[in-house]
């Protein structure tokens, strides 16, 4: 046993698609700060980011990774990371992506989880989601995914550089082009804003991410006094039909 690694996660004879799911699920099981050593088998086509892109998203800090040749496991050192995990896979209807978790939803291990934000309201009376604040059941049952453009928790969404949100928006873009969703949704104007489109208003973009269309639509926290529930809910459903073709 590596000196300070508590336990071990073997997702070699998991497929690759499959691999966020059990990362998010081992994140779930583990305390913020435990060391794990992570093996995973990368498609033989895959980028040298994708390790890293996994367990990023897995909600895990990436101390080091042994890679092998092509197509060969990799063994990853990684810390439990206080976030919220990703919670994607293939075929995906469509890819819901927040800006950044709150230290609240970082906490909860849910998105959007604090009390007083629309998200999860807007959700249920949508009827995109069935379950209350359950990503896990909205992926397995809706095939719908949540991730973030930032996976870095903060008190509030302002405390995140564009540095950031630029090395998000190109996470978001290599996570799209790999799980091919329907469509992109990015949930806050902030992020986008800074780094892709200054003058992007709330609907369908007119480009793409990875290949997908992109849906952009306001933040639900409870600080946005400027749309109401009923809104939310009209973006949620628009963004769960086909895009208009262009």
């Amino acid at each position: 046993m590596i000196a300070g690694v508590t336990g071990r996660l073997d997702l070699t004879g998991v497929g690759a698609t499959d691999a966020p799911l059990a990362l998010a699920d081992a994140h779930r099981a583990r305390s913020v700060g435990e060391r794990v050593r992570i093996t995973l088998l990368p498609p033989e086509d895959a980028a040298t980011s994708w390790v890293d892109d996994q367990v990023h998203g897995g909600g895990f800090d990436l101390v080091s990774a042994a890679h092998g040749p092509p197509g060969a496991p990799v063994e990853a050192i990684a810390v439990r990371a206080r976030t919220v995990p990703d919670y994607v896979a293939a075929d995906l209807r469509v890819l819901l992506c927040g800006l950044n978790p709150s230290l609240y939803a970082a906490d909860a291990g849910v998105g959007f989880a604090r009390p007083g934000n629309r998200f999860w309201p807007a959700m249920l009376a949508a009827g995109v989601a069935k379950v209350d604040r359950d990503p896990r059941a909205l992926l397995v049952h809706e095939h719908i995914g949540m991730t973030d453009l930032v996976k870095r928790a903060t008190p509030r969404a302002d405390a995140v550089s564009p540095e950031e949100y630029r090395a998000g928006v190109a996470r978001l873009a290599r996570r799209a082009a790999w799980l091919q969703p329907g469509a992109v949704c990015i949930i806050g104007f902030d992020g986008w804003r800074r780094v892709v489109d200054r003058r992007a208003v709330a609907g369908w973009q007119p480009g793409t991410l990875g290949h997908r269309p992109v849906y952009l639509m306001p933040n639900p926290s409870g600080l946005n006094a400027h749309t109401a529930l009923p809104g939310f809910v009209a973006h949620l459903r628009a963004v769960v039909e086909p895009p208009p073709v262009t």
